[in-house]
């Protein structure tokens, strides 16, 4: 197989790249008449519509993790892996509907922000410095290692080459602000979409003509019933992928907290949204909602795709890593290998788009949680809006710096040799977002919280999640097996899904925030509490028909592929 561009795809990509570069200089250009100031540089506060914000939503979101780690998934498990991106879709509706308007009513520009309001600075700075270094060492460097990866295996570019061009370019579109991110956000998804739909039908075709037909349906008729151990959504106990979706966890467990967390208490999620009217806000989550329900089309059907061609005698040489193992993380790029001139440039421009607008929106976040709530706040109280701005910039350069020698010193060894990148990714986040959402839910909606239940929260669930996770090499936990709550790893070892233990974690940081509450509101201390009118939770009647519409489609998705 060939894995070189072609003249007609650098044309295509330069293509692009042009129209990305000047589109976002003319966003900037447009607004420098002004003197530029922090909250418009970090929030683009109130310029940015509801299809802005929810495509770059989108754009922030989806990256080499979905792309690359989620078809990687959906090659070994199937479209079980896509509850992600429908659950999300529902989420994205809670966070419009009950986290948005408590940010907006309280003025809420950065999540460190609401911890100081809500609880005190002790809180919010120890969670501004976390912030930082999991956007830097996990998020940034994940996302860069992994976007490479694919692109050098595309290109046949030296994967640090890659890493480095990934990283400035993502820096020139950063250093323009919010506003600029969020409107070449418009423009990356749709490269984005019709890049990954192109793909999907490539391969849909293809396993068509290989059974003597054509067609994408018939393509995707014969998809299912060639793989079709790979579509249920809801494992049982004895599937071998259990330990990475524990049946029902997905629906009424683990996946909620995982999803809630990200997308209502992330600062480079929420940051779209911050600083706009709530209408427009929640338009765009709801638009944004839309959109996920596409995105399994784009980024999983292409690996259980790339399964069933596997099954054919297809990519035998493509998928092994160096060690002659099967790595699935290489399932995406194999297909995209597939594609005529042209196609194969489209493709390699909205997985670049992907990876850039998410590398952007995630610098963003970090200049601005440096900025706004380390800076401003612990170093130089008194410093003006254009030191601000040109702090920012300086601390997306920095960050992305740092990004780029951790995915070259560690990127291989931590999500290469055939791992799943998603199911890492995952997994390993899932040990502070129990915490951090329990303490963001309680401070949303009990007042009586008070700032060490939410210290116990920061530090407690991250505790709970490490003594869980290696339990089971100090306790047997094979009595847990007939619940469904511990299963065999294959080396005789039970243990327990990490969605079930952030379940458990979540309800243990509950329970603990409960009790030092309410003994400390029994010795007279008085927990900070929120502006919050019950009347703001109202939705509009034409957001309200929108989120039926998206139930819906979730429950006729579930009910075919249960």
């Amino acid at each position: 197989m060939n894995n070189r561009l072609v003249s007609g795809d650098y044309i295509i990509f330069i293509i692009y790249f042009i129209i990305v570069a000047f589109y976002g200089y003319w966003i900037y250009h447009r607004r420098k008449r002004r003197e530029l100031d922090s909250k418009d540089f970090f929030l683009a506060e109130g310029s940015l519509t509801w299809w802005a914000i929810g495509a770059s939503l989108i754009a922030s979101n989806i990256s080499a993790e979905q792309f690359i780690g989620m078809s990687g998934s959906g090659f070994k498990m199937g479209l079980a892996i896509a509850s992600y991106e429908w659950m999300a879709a529902l989420t994205l509706i809670i966070v419009a509907v009950f986290f948005m308007p408590i940010y907006l009513k309280n003025k809420i520009y950065t999540m460190p922000q609401f911890l100081n309001q809500r609880y005190n600075s002790t809180v919010a700075m120890i969670m501004a410095v976390f912030w930082l270094m999991l956007y830097v060492v996990v998020n940034l460097m994940s996302i860069l290692y992994l976007g490479a990866i694919a692109i050098s295996g595309i290109s046949g570019l030296n994967v640090y080459v890659c890493i480095i061009m990934l990283a400035v370019f993502a820096i020139l579109i950063t250093l323009g602000g919010m506003k600029v991110i969020g409107y070449t956000d418009v423009i990356q998804v749709f490269f984005l979409v019709l890049g990954g739909l192109a793909a999907t039908y490539i391969a849909l075709n293809l396993i068509a003509e290989k059974s003597g037909q054509t067609g994408i349906l018939n393509g995707f008729k014969l998809l299912t019933s060639q793989a079709g151990d790979h579509f249920h959504m809801i494992f049982g106990r004895g599937n071998s992928n259990y330990m990475d979706l524990p049946g029902l966890s997905v629906l009424i467990g683990g996946m909620w907290i995982a999803n809630l967390s990200y997308w209502g208490c992330n600062q480079y999620i929420t940051q779209r949204a911050l600083g706009q009217s709530l209408n427009t806000a929640r338009s765009g989550l709801l638009f944004a909602a839309f959109l996920k329900l596409l995105m399994p089309l784009i980024v999983v059907i292409p690996g259980i795709a790339a399964f069933v061609l596997y099954q054919k005698g297809m990519f035998q040489t493509e998928m092994l890593d160096s060690n002659g193992m099967l790595d699935v993380n290489k399932a995406y790029p194999s297909l995209l290998d597939l594609l005529p001139a042209g196609l194969k440039g489209l493709s390699f421009a909205a997985l670049t788009a992907a990876i850039v607008a998410s590398l952007a929106g995630k610098a963003n976040s970090i200049a601005t949680i440096f900025t706004l709530d380390i800076y401003k706040k612990a170093i130089n109280k008194e410093a003006s809006e254009r030191k601000m701005v040109s702090l920012g910039r300086i601390t997306v350069v920095v960050a992305m710096a740092l990004a780029v020698v951790l995915a070259l010193l560690l990127g291989e060894k931590l999500m290469g040799e055939g791992k799943q990148g998603f199911q890492y990714i995952q997994e390993y986040t899932g040990f502070v977002s129990p915490g951090i959402f329990a303490m963001f839910f309680l401070g949303f909606f009990w007042k009586k919280t008070t700032s060490n239940a939410a210290l116990f929260a920061t530090i407690g669930g991250f505790v709970f999640s490490v003594v869980l996770k290696f339990l089971p090499q100090m306790v047997d936990l094979s009595g847990l097996a007939s619940t469904g709550f511990s299963k065999d790893n294959g080396s005789g070892v039970y243990e327990i899904p990490f969605l079930d233990r952030m379940t458990f974690v979540f309800i243990l940081c509950i329970i603990g925030m409960y009790i030092i509450s309410k003994i400390e509101n029994s010795r007279g201390v008085q927990a900070k509490g929120l502006e919050i009118d019950a009347k703001m939770f109202k939705p509009s009647p034409a957001f309200l028909a929108g989120t039926l519409i998206v139930c819906g489609i979730l429950t006729a998705l579930y009910a075919i592929f249960w």
